[in-house]
């Protein structure tokens, strides 16, 4: 999850290759004006927050290039429709760029630049497209896409259903005050959620709320979800106290199993989430950070991965037809991460991950990072 205050994320985070900065025009893009020909967007990151170079282009498929010159507070721009976000570039440092893609829809949307001193939301709408021809997708790869988002829906619920089942064996345990079998039964849903978490991010609120860790909550007395019962089982062990926590956990995973029965998904969205989840393993997976007191930061990872995975696994037709070699760099490279997983496999899970030495950490985050690089380069294929 995001580690902000304001803990809203995406599943549409992409660093997408072929993006051109925007000229200085107050409604248009890179010069692309027909309907359904990719446009770019620059968003700069300033001290006072968001500066994109447009305020209003066509509808169409859109990559946002996000650039950090030299804003320190400011890190990270969303495009937002409301409290939902479609897509974002977080972690960008000074000095630092990327992009996002997304095959926006006319309506009025704004840029959240959280950080700045000036104001955090900027207005951003998006037009009707142009008269102009739409670009058009071969059959084939239409018929994949569209395959590609149906199943990833389908996939989403599957996960979610599984996830209420398994947090409420989980939830049972810590209300009978079962230490030892809430500590069998915590790496379960934690599989389920890592797998799908772009999702509930993309939900305001919701994962903070499932998923924060005790440094991402300002007021620790109203710290919830699967880390503070974490800490209750495998620091604390106590679980005193834990029962109405245990319940508010099981009520958000309900909730989140009841957004994402209507949920849908572009393409580009897929490929974004896919991403998503590959800098969730590099920024707090690897580290350590996240499962800091059950020490199972290998099961998050693989359900990081494994949700990558299904995402790339959709869009692998179209995207063989469109661009083969990319395609096959990143199955490859999906290759060589399970197998840079395997030798920490221990029975059914993993072994604890503070007994993985710093030397075997960075040759994690060296296979992490390879597969990452192509990876977020599929969005900007896929989006149409």
């Amino acid at each position: 999850m995001r580690r902000a205050p304001v803990a809203y994320s995406a599943i549409a985070i992409v660093i997408a290759t072929g993006a051109v900065a925007c000229g200085g025009s107050d409604s248009g893009s890179s010069g692309d004006s027909g309907a359904g020909e990719k446009q770019s967007v620059t968003v700069t990151l300033t001290s006072k927050g968001c500066s994109p170079s447009v305020s209003s282009i066509p509808a169409g498929p859109t990559t946002f290039t996000v650039t950090n010159k030299d804003a320190g507070a400011v890190t990270e721009a969303e495009l937002m429709k409301g409290d939902t976000i479609l897509g974002e570039k977080e972690n960008i440092a000074p000095g630092l760029s990327g992009t996002f893609s997304l095959n926006v829809r006319a309506g009025k949307y704004q840029l959240y630049c959280p950080g700045g001193s000036g104001p955090e939301r900027v207005d951003f709408t998006v037009t009707a497209a142009a008269s102009a021809a739409a670009a058009t997708l071969s059959p084939q790869v239409t018929a994949d896409l569209r395959t590609a988002t149906t199943g990833y829906a389908t996939y989403v619920r599957q996960q979610v259903a599984d996830l209420v089942r398994n947090t409420g064996a989980f939830v049972s345990a810590v209300k009978a005050s079962d230490l030892d079998q809430a500590a069998k039964l915590y790496p379960a849903p934690r599989l389920d959620y890592e797998a799908i978490e772009p999702v509930a991010e993309s939900f305001g609120d919701l994962d903070p709320a499932i998923d924060a860790r005790i440094d991402d909550e300002p007021d620790v007395s109203k710290w919830t979800g699967f880390h503070r019962l974490e800490k209750a089982i495998f620091a604390d062990r106590s679980l005193a106290g834990m029962s109405p926590i245990a319940d508010q956990l099981n009520t958000d995973v309900g909730k989140l199993n009841t957004l994402v029965a209507t949920v849908s998904f572009q393409p580009a969205q897929i490929a974004n989430g896919a991403t998503e989840l590959l800098n969730e393993v590099g920024q707090s997976k690897i580290t350590g950070e996240e499962e800091r007191y059950s020490k199972l930061d290998l099961v998050d990872m693989q359900g990081n991965i494994d949700g990558a995975d299904k995402a790339f696994t959709l869009l692998e037709p179209a995207l063989k037809t469109l661009d083969p070699k990319l395609a096959t760099t990143v199955r490859t490279q999906f290759t060589a991460m399970y197998k840079a997983l395997e030798p920490y496999k221990k029975g059914d899970g993993y072994v604890a991950y503070d007994t993985v030495t710093e030397s075997q950490r960075r040759a994690l985050s060296q296979a992490v990072d390879a597969l990452a690089e192509p990876l977020s380069q599929v969005a900007g294929v896929v989006v149409s």
